[in-house]
Order: structure tokens, then sequence, then C-alpha cells
């Protein structure tokens, strides 16, 4: 373990270190949404789940992000669709989670159920969310990208819990 030396102010505070083993432990321990992105390129259905998804980058215009590994083989598929159909992973996907991002594409979406629109893009029934959405900007960020997506048409159902991915678990929301 590597200790972070010369930062001011932490008042003697031990333990901090610049891992990347610890790294990735710290980002595991921050909780946040899993959502499936899907759209049906050259005839195929492809779909890519990111748990680094963010809402609300931008309202005017509505923007959306997140952040794909430079190794990815899905994305590549994916950025070449007309309209992504972003679904945020509820509760019924719980058991399809790590299907859907599967290394075997063949079978990601066996057993699910799915929405498409004229456009393309693909929705998982049962999902809290649904965004449809087009590619607005894309930035080089350290081993991965940074995607900003313009959302283009919405559905929310309150009703619905999401799923969420905490500690490289999914996990689901208690009152």
């Amino acid at each position: 373990m590597t200790t972070i030396e010369g930062i001011e102010g932490l008042g003697g505070m031990e333990g901090l270190t610049s891992d990347l083993g610890e790294l990735k432990r710290a980002f595991a321990a921050f909780p946040s949404g899993v959502a499936a992105l899907s759209a049906r390129v050259d005839g195929d259905p492809t779909v890519m789940i990111v748990s680094s998804f963010t809402v609300g980058v931008s309202a005017e215009p509505p923007l959306v992000s997140f952040a794909v590994q430079h190794s990815s083989t899905t994305w590549p598929v994916l950025s070449r669709a007309r309209a992504i159909g972003v679904s945020v992973l509820g509760e019924a996907h719980s058991d399809k989670a790590r299907q859907l991002a599967s290394p075997s594409k063949e079978s990601r979406f066996a057993g699910l159920g799915t929405e498409e629109t004229a456009s393309g893009a693909i929705f998982l029934q049962g999902a809290p969310v649904w965004l449809e959405c087009a590619i607005e900007h894309h930035y080089p960020a350290g081993d991965h990208d940074i995607i900003v997506l313009r959302v283009l048409a919405m559905m929310a159902d309150d009703e619905r819990n999401p799923l969420v991915w905490h500690q490289r678990t999914f996990k689901m929301l208690a009152d």
C-alpha cells in the first residue's frame, strides 16, 4: 500500500493510499444505479450494462452521461445506432442483470420482455425509467470515454424501484 504524502490539512490522517486495488474497493463502496443501453444495430439487438450512468447532466438541453471502458467490444457496435434505449434496471431485473452483461451476446436478452421504437431503441419491460437517446458528445477520460447522450423522449414509472450496484453486487432498495 502506498501512502499519499504531502497533502496539507489531513491532520495526521493515516490510511490514505493511491493503491489501485484500494481505489477499486473505494469506488465499489459508492452505490449507483444500473442502466441497460440497447438498440438494434445492423438488424441485431445489442445491449450494454453500465453502472456509471448519470442523470441530470443538463435539463436544457436534456442530457445524461455514462463512462465506457476503451476495452469494450459492445460500445463500438452500439455507438453506430441512430437512437439508444436507456432502461434503468429495476428490481424485476435482479436475476437477469448479470445475464445482460455476459460475454455471450446471443443470450443477453433471453427471457426478457422488450419494446422497440421505430428508431431502433430497445427498452426492457419492468424498468422504472426509459430514456430514448442519441449521442451528443464523447470525451476521453483516462482508460474510459465519457459519453453524453441527448434525451429525445422518456417514461418513468414511480411504482417500480431501481436496482442498485454496490460493493460489486446488485442490491434492492429498502424502505
